[in-house]
């Protein structure tokens, strides 16, 4: 298995980057293209996918993002195309978050995911994610849930609405605020 590749990236499409090391071009299938800039030298954790019909390099910029595409292939239902579409629309944080909170209409928002393969998702990987991301963010997720969710709003309005706003280490009241906002807006 090749771990990383350090080299130059010396060309880029729309879904795969090239990289020369020791004087090898090596094609890479990346979820973020117009991300990588030309001339510019860096580090790509890269899985190989190898299968009856096809074999080919994915790479990733960050360890955290090689995690979250192997869980994302390891659901039932979810192919390396699929992960690799679906982490260009987010970020792992985002993508735990959407998963430990269970929220379906976050993850259907993702290129690829159905209703059915995010409710596969939130099933095989719910309970996994603690370990990879900081806990802070998904108590302060789930506390502005419980905390909307006493004011009268409905799962899902709350859902929506926290797809779109929360970030990563924002505190709990910013991410209430952000939220009041925008569920005022929406009725």
């Amino acid at each position: 298995m090749i771990y990383s590749l350090t080299g130059t990236i010396i060309d880029r499409d729309d879904d795969k980057v090239a990289i020369e090391t020791g004087n090898i071009g090596y094609e890479v299938f990346v979820s973020k293209p117009m991300e990588y800039i030309l001339d510019s030298h860096m580090t790509l954790f890269t899985y190989e996918v190898i299968t009856q019909d096809d074999h080919y390099l994915v790479g990733f910029p960050t360890k955290l993002e090689k995690t979250a595409f192997g869980m994302l292939i390891s659901v039932k239902g979810i192919g390396p195309k699929t992960a690799i579409a679906a982490l260009g629309a987010t970020t792992p944080e985002e993508l735990f978050q959407a998963i430990e909170a269970n929220n379906v209409s976050y993850l259907k928002k993702l290129p690829g995911i159905g209703p059915k393969a995010a409710s596969q998702i939130i099933l095989d990987l719910q309970g996994k994610l603690v370990s990879t991301r900081p806990a802070s963010n998904l108590e302060s997720y789930q506390e502005a849930r419980l905390a909307l969710k006493q004011l009268g709003f409905k799962a899902k309005e709350i859902d929506d609405a926290l797809a779109v706003v929360a970030k990563p280490n924002q505190s709990v009241e910013e991410t209430i605020t952000l939220c009041l906002r925008k569920l005022r807006k929406s009725s």
